[in-house]
């Protein structure tokens, strides 16, 4: 319990105050927050809270979207990214999450649009951790691939984060992204070679997936992934920080939040522990 972690999407029928309430009466000590309510409160408001609350925030969601080819479309999102990390810092967490971009329309050039990406990390690698803050490239499931994330896999993640420091650069591990990949084991067990873990978080696979797939993410047991090896995969490669419940899901935001928690907390002790 101490290193569990509500991730504010999974519960994205809560406001911020409600969220900072439910999770410290749950008793937990960490959130993972998104950038667009963290802006409508205003992030130094934010922090306030949560600190208030004895609530550390994990991660930030999310940077990214680094593929355009377009240098004015490049120069807003290099923009946007900056001032991602400026939110981060501002609530006390080291971990920016980075959601890389598709192909651009027309474009079926995935090698091209993984270099774009490289080439943004080397221009707000720096600025990030002159902040205290570590870009942290999430590979999404294949599926994503065309429109939201070319990287696609671990391994990718980390030969692109592998280019610049680790204090600068690191990947996400995410059970719903990477459940599937029969390489992961050794990919986790790399990352931690080489310091490269920036954040865990769990959530389960379950089909039918639904018309659009974003909004597919299953409760933790309800589907098919293995969460437990995936918490002892990722000890083993020397991550002790945060594990992270991180769910998109409409059958999840209409219920009612606290149910929701406890029901995330109990099964995070059976299932994952």
């Amino acid at each position: 319990m101490a290193r569990l972690s509500l991730n504010q999407e999974t519960v994205k029928q809560w406001s911020l105050p409600e969220l900072a309430e439910g999770c410290a009466k749950a008793g937990l000590r960490h959130v993972g927050l998104w950038r667009a309510p963290v802006q409508s409160y205003g992030p130094e408001r934010a922090a306030r809270l949560m600190r208030d609350a004895g609530l550390g925030v994990t991660s930030l969601c999310r940077g990214g979207f680094l593929t355009a080819t377009d240098p004015g479309e490049r120069a807003r999102a290099l923009d946007d990214n900056r001032a991602a990390v400026d939110e981060a810092a501002t609530l006390g967490t080291d971990t920016l999450v980075l959601v890389s971009g598709g192909l651009p329309d027309g474009s079926r050039d995935l090698h091209g649009a993984r270099e774009r990406i490289a080439d943004a990390l080397a221009e707000l690698g720096p600025y990030a951790a002159e902040r205290g803050v570590r870009l942290a490239v999430e590979p999404l499931h294949p599926m994503f691939a065309a429109d939201r994330c070319v990287v696609s896999t671990l391994a990718q993640a980390l030969d692109l984060a592998e280019r610049f420091p680790a204090g600068q650069v690191g990947v996400v591990v995410d059970t719903y992204h990477l459940w599937w990949d029969d390489t992961v084991a050794g990919q986790i067990a790399r990352a931690g070679r080489s310091g490269r873990i920036a954040a865990f978080q769990l959530a389960d696979w379950v089909t039918p997936l639904p018309e659009g797939v974003l909004l597919g993410r299953g409760q933790l047991g309800d589907g098919s992934v293995d969460l437990r090896w995936f918490r002892e995969q990722i000890e083993a490669a020397g991550w002790d920080g945060p594990v992270e419940v991180e769910i998109f899901n409409p059958g999840l935001w209409a219920r009612d939040g606290a149910e929701v928690l406890a029901e995330i907390v109990d099964r995070y002790r059976r299932l994952v522990l």
